[in-house]
C-alpha cells in the first residue's frame, strides 16, 4: 500500500493532465483505456483503505457511523455504501482481490461479485468450504470478463444459489425467508424509490392486500380509469400502509406521526422527515387525515416552536362520513380505504365537521389537492365534485359516486 506521500504526489500529478482536444481518436480510446483502469484501481484501493478505517475503529472513536464518515469526506450514499461492503469482504476473496488490484474489474463489478458470493453463501444450507467458495468467485469473475453487467452477474449468482439450495437439500427460493430484501432509497428530488424481493407468502400478503384497490375504477364520468397500472398499484400500496397504520380500527385516524420543519424566515422552504422540501398544497393534503407535528426552526435549525398535532376528524366524525359518503365520493373505493379530506383546508382555518369533510382514497384525495378538482357541500349537505375545466369547461357539479344518479338541481328540488 502507498503511503500518505505517495498518494499526494499521484494527486498532485493527476491535477495537471488535461484533455487534449486536438487528440487522434485512437490516442483518444487509449487514454480513455488508461483512465477507466485508474478509475478501477482507486474504487479498489478506496473500498480497502474503508476496511482499514473500519478495524481500526476510525468512526467509533468520532462517535458516528462508518457510512457518515464516508459522506463527510464527499463520498456519495450508495458510494459509501458499496466500499463498505466490499471492504468487509475482499480480504476473504483474494482471486477477486487480484483482479480488482490489477485495474482489471470496475468497483460496481466487485461489488455485484461480494454480493453474488454473499447470496450463494445464503442459500447453500451447509457452510461454503474455501475451495467452494474459490470455484464460485472464479464463476462471477469469468463471467465479468465474457462481458456481463452487475445485473447478470447478480441473476447468475441467484441461478447458482438455486442450483446449491435444490442439490443439497437447501430450501427453494420462492420459500427462502433468508434472501428477502427490500431496498429503498430517496432521490435527489425528494421521491421515494424501493425494490422488493421477498418469498412467496409474503409476496402473496402483498398482492392480496393490493389486488382490490389497484383495480381500475371509472371516473366520475363513466369514463375509463385514466391511471396506470404502475400508479394503481401505488395508491393501492398507499391504501394499504393507511390500513396498517389504523391498527385495524377503520374509524380512526392513520395513527403514523409525520414531522414537518419550517423555518422561521423562509416558511415556504418546508420539509417533510425523511424526505425533503414539500409543496404547501402536500403539506394541507397531509394535514387532512394524519398526525402532523410542526416544528418553527431558525436558520442553524434550532427549534423556535413546536406545533400540536395535528390529529383530524376523531372517530365519531369518521363513522358520520362513512354513513353519508359511504366510501370515496370520486371512484367509490371502500370507506375503510380513504382519507378524511377537510373541503375547506385545516391550513385556513377550515372547521372539523361533517359539513366540512369528504371521503377520498388516496388517488382522487391528490386529484383534489394537485390535479383541479374542487368539493363543495350541497344544499343537501352531500358534497358535490367539480371537475377540473380541461375535463369540462362549464365546471358543472357532478354527485358523490354513491348519489351518481343525482343533478345538482334536481337534489334542491
Amino acid at each position: 500500500m502507498a503511503t500518505t506521500t505517495d498518494l499526494h504526489t499521484l494527486l498532485d500529478e493527476a491535477r495537471v493532465v488535461t484533455v487534449d482536444g486536438d487528440i487522434t481518436a485512437d490516442d483518444a480510446l487509449d487514454a480513455m483505456r488508461s483512465l477507466v483502469t485508474l478509475r478501477n484501481l482507486a474504487d479498489h484501493l478506496a473500498a480497502s483503505m474503508t476496511g482499514v478505517l473500519e478495524q481500526r475503529g476510525v468512526a467509533t472513536a468520532q462517535g458516528r457511523s462508518l457510512h457518515a464518515v464516508l459522506m463527510a469526506l464527499g463520498c456519495a450514499p450508495g458510494v459509501a455504501t458499496r466500499w463498505i461492503r466490499i471492504g468487509r469482504a475482499i480480504s476473504e476473496l483474494p482471486t477477486l482481490a487480484a483482479h480488482a488490484a490489477d485495474g482489471a474489474v470496475s468497483g460496481e463489478h466487485v461489488d455485484a461479485i461480494v454480493k453474488g458470493i454473499h447470496h450463494i453463501a445464503a442459500r447453500a444450507p451447509n457452510p461454503v468450504t474455501d475451495e467452494e467458495r474459490y470455484t464460485q468467485v472464479t464463476d462471477l469473475v469469468g463471467q465479468f470478463f465474457s462481458g456481463a453487467t452487475p445485473a447478470d452477474i447478480g441473476k447468475h449468482a441467484r441461478k447458482v444459489g438455486n442450483r446449491i439450495a435444490g442439490t443439497e437439500g437447501g430450501l427453494p427460493a420462492g420459500e427462502d425467508r433468508s434472501i428477502n430484501t427490500v431496498d429503498v432509497v430517496v432521490t435527489s428530488d425528494g421521491r421515494v424509490q424501493g425494490h422488493i424481493d421477498v418469498d412467496g407468502e409474503v409476496g402473496a400478503k402483498l398482492l392480496a392486500a393490493m389486488e382490490h384497490g389497484s383495480a381500475p375504477r371509472p371516473e366520475p364520468d363513466g369514463s375509463p380509469d385514466l391511471r396506470t397500472a404502475g400508479r394503481r398499484r401505488a395508491d393501492a400500496l398507499e391504501a394499504v400502509l393507511d390500513a396498517a397504520a389504523r391498527s385495524g380500527d377503520i374509524a380512526s385516524a392513520p395513527m403514523t406521526q409525520l414531522l414537518v420543519t419550517v423555518p422561521a424566515d423562509t416558511p415556504d422552504l418546508a420539509a417533510l422527515e425523511y424526505v425533503g422540501p414539500v409543496s404547501r398544497a402536500a403539506l394541507d393534503r397531509i394535514a387532512c387525515d394524519g398526525t402532523l407535528t410542526t416544528i418553527i426552526v431558525d436558520e442553524e435549525r434550532v427549534p423556535l416552536d413546536m406545533g400540536r398535532d395535528k390529529r383530524l376528524f376523531p372517530p365519531h366524525l369518521r363513522k358520520a362520513l362513512y354513513l353519508r359518503d359511504q366510501g370515496c365520493i370520486k371512484c367509490g373505493a371502500p370507506a375503510g380505504r380513504t382519507h378524511a379530506h377537510h373541503i375547506r383546508h385545516w391550513s385556513q382555518h377550515g372547521a372539523t365537521s361533517l359539513d366540512n369533510g369528504c371521503l377520498l382514497c388516496p388517488g382522487c384525495h391528490a386529484d383534489i389537492h394537485h390535479n383541479g378538482w374542487d368539493v363543495l357541500i350541497g344544499i343537501d349537505r352531500h358534497p358535490w365534485l367539480i371537475p377540473p375545466a380541461t375535463i369540462d369547461p362549464h365546471r358543472r357539479p357532478l354527485p358523490a359516486h354513491n348519489r351518481r344518479t343525482m343533478r345538482l338541481d334536481t337534489a334542491a328540488a
